[in-house]
């Protein structure tokens, strides 16, 4: 098991955003967590970056106890957070929002085949590599976001809404490069993400959140299959009647 999280707990005041939440994800998954905003998603995966401190819980990562590390030591460790809104630096160039992903690295000559082969991945960014970031489309925003946490070397990276303003093209383009990753080179995620259909597409298991909590888990197949998924979104006992009106 690569990361193990037991019994998260995050209070923002009175806010209760995370209630008891265990989620784990194996070495070369695709994890996907679902639900409507405000479910507490997105403290989720910043509690596991330790940019939200728990209340309670432990969380463990590649055999490592990461509870009460530092998000840089966190990110040392090989856990990558791609943030919602993709928090590009749009004053700096490409290549410098790139080099910023190695910050913790000492292997220069690796760092620049690393850029290289991500220069190859994403042609767009190779082309404006000199250009400041913010002349990049969203769609190309969001490849220098995920191009940055790939500096880090990461063994789970966490997506924050990666399709977040995207056409539905770029939304394709996005999920494509995400599964290609997962295939080709084994790297684990965790994915917070609205496009309910496209996210269980690539993943191979899910959580539904609501109000904080774990309302159910399962396959892709399991979770549409349910009726929890529509509930955590709609409200409970929508699901049941509809299948009264129809």
């Amino acid at each position: 098991m690569l990361l193990d999280a037991r019994d998260l707990d995050v209070r923002y005041g009175r806010v209760h955003a995370v209630r008891g939440v265990s989620v784990h994800i194996n070495e070369g998954e695709i994890v996907t967590v679902l639900g409507a905003n405000g479910a507490g998603k997105s403290s989720l995966l910043r509690a596991l970056l330790g940019i939200e401190r728990i209340a309670a819980g432990s969380i463990n990562f590649d055999r490592t106890e990461l509870t009460h590390l530092s998000p840089s030591r966190r990110v040392q460790a090989g856990l990558v957070l791609v943030p919602e809104g993709r928090r590009i630096v749009k004053s700096l160039t490409v290549h410098e929002n790139l080099l910023m992903g190695a910050f913790n690295r000492r292997d220069s000559e690796d760092v620049r085949r690393d850029i290289d082969a991500l220069y190859a991945r994403f042609p767009n960014l190779a082309a404006r590599r000199d250009r400041l970031a913010w002349v990049l489309s969203g769609g190309e925003q969001q490849m220098l976001a995920l191009g940055r946490a790939l500096l880090a070397r990461p063994k789970l990276v966490m997506l924050d809404e990666p399709s977040l303003g995207l056409s539905p093209r770029l939304t394709e383009e996005v999920f494509a490069h995400i599964a290609e990753l997962n295939r080709t080179r084994g790297l684990a995620m965790l994915l917070v993400e609205q496009n309910t259909h496209r996210a269980l597409a690539v993943a191979h298991r899910a959580y539904v959140f609501e109000l904080g909590r774990v309302v159910c888990t399962g396959t892709p197949q399991e979770i549409l299959a349910g009726e929890r998924l529509i509930d955590a979104y709609l409200g409970h006992g929508f699901s049941k009647s509809m299948q009264i009106e129809s």
